[in-house]
């Protein structure tokens, strides 16, 4: 039986470039997005279950639109690192009509944080 989530994804055009880059390293990324919209995304936003995971970036967040950094992201790829594999993803949540769009996808050994720049573009 699969339940239908009431969230709609959709990912920005860098986010499909940094994914696909990543996909070359981490083989299981794909499979292990789709375990975080469950585990994680939709947890919070619909379920308003806090598990440390989503965290909303100050300034960039309103009534209508949360811009947030998914930092316990298990990834099977990086094994022996459980939930802290080091994957962050940058995403937007769109309050009134439940969609999240990816913004960003890295790994905080190669990149620090997330592109502010990228963010407010996004957000124009």
């Amino acid at each position: 039986m699969t339940t239908k989530t009431a969230i709609s994804y959709g990912e920005t055009e860098e986010f499909k470039k940094d994914f696909k880059k990543l996909l070359k390293k981490y083989r299981s990324l794909e499979e292990d997005l789709e375990l975080a919209k469950i585990a994680a995304i939709e947890l919070f936003h619909l379920k308003k279950i806090n598990n440390s995971s989503v965290f909303p970036i100050p300034g960039y967040c309103s009534g209508e639109i949360l811009v947030c950094k998914l930092k316990k992201f298990a990834c099977k790829a990086l094994k022996g690192r459980g939930s802290k594999s080091g994957i962050r993803i940058i995403y937007a949540f769109h309050v009134k009509t439940l969609r999240v769009d990816f913004i960003e996808i890295y790994f905080k050994a190669d990149q620090e944080n997330e592109d502010r720049e990228r963010i407010k573009n996004y957000l124009l």
